[in-house]
């Protein structure tokens, strides 16, 4: 079976994708591949930042990789905070941090609208390949549920009565941002079989 290193130290995101992509690929961590240290995230765009991270593993192992980048753009806020959604309240923030600096920065504001998107870079033989993944939704005014991470529990997707985080991962995964670009990436790795 094709393995893939995920250029990710976030344990939550590593499990959901392991759990997309499981009887398709290996999908090895960071450390299964005896790679540590943090990866900068240095574009002002998500594909720029997942080819960051994705030729950042390939320079050091030549083996097939991929890496991912998301935003939370808020309508209310220009698109923020974007390529800055992990670290929006800082360096070494907290899930709950930047929850909170995204509620106090909508506190009064009607226009809650709001989209997740994901961006895959795959890198295969030095050739990177892009998959895209978008979900629309609303930003709620507190938080619910406790499954998922990062906005979860603050993000309601279009056409849903309940928060990311009150949904089962399962369910999560067939409609997300992150669930559409792996479903891409997953019908490219079809075609090599």
């Amino acid at each position: 079976m094709k393995e893939l290193i995920f250029a990710t130290n976030n344990k939550h995101k590593l499990q959901e994708v392991r759990a997309m992509l499981d009887g398709l690929v290996v999908v090895k961590s960071l450390e299964d591949a005896g790679l540590s240290g943090e990866i900068d995230e240095t574009s002002n765009t998500l594909q720029g930042n997942a080819l960051q991270k994705a030729q950042w593993v390939w320079e050091r192992t030549h083996a097939d990789c991929f890496a991912d980048d998301t935003g939370l753009e808020v309508d209310a806020l220009g698109g923020a905070p974007g390529v800055y959604s992990a670290r929006y309240a800082g360096e070494h923030c907290s899930f709950d941090d930047n929850i909170n600096k995204l509620l106090a920065a909508l506190q009064g504001t009607e226009n809650r609208k709001a989209d997740f998107r994901t961006v895959i870079c795959l890198i295969e033989q030095g050739v990177p390949r892009y998959f895209e993944g978008r979900v629309d939704g609303t930003i709620l005014t507190e938080r619910y549920g406790t499954e998922g991470f990062g906005y979860d529990p603050v993000f309601i997707p279009d056409r849903f009565a309940v928060s990311f985080a009150e949904m089962p991962p399962d369910v999560k995964n067939m409609i997300s941002h992150r669930g559409m670009a792996v479903k891409a990436l997953t019908a490219y790795l079809k075609t090599l079989v």
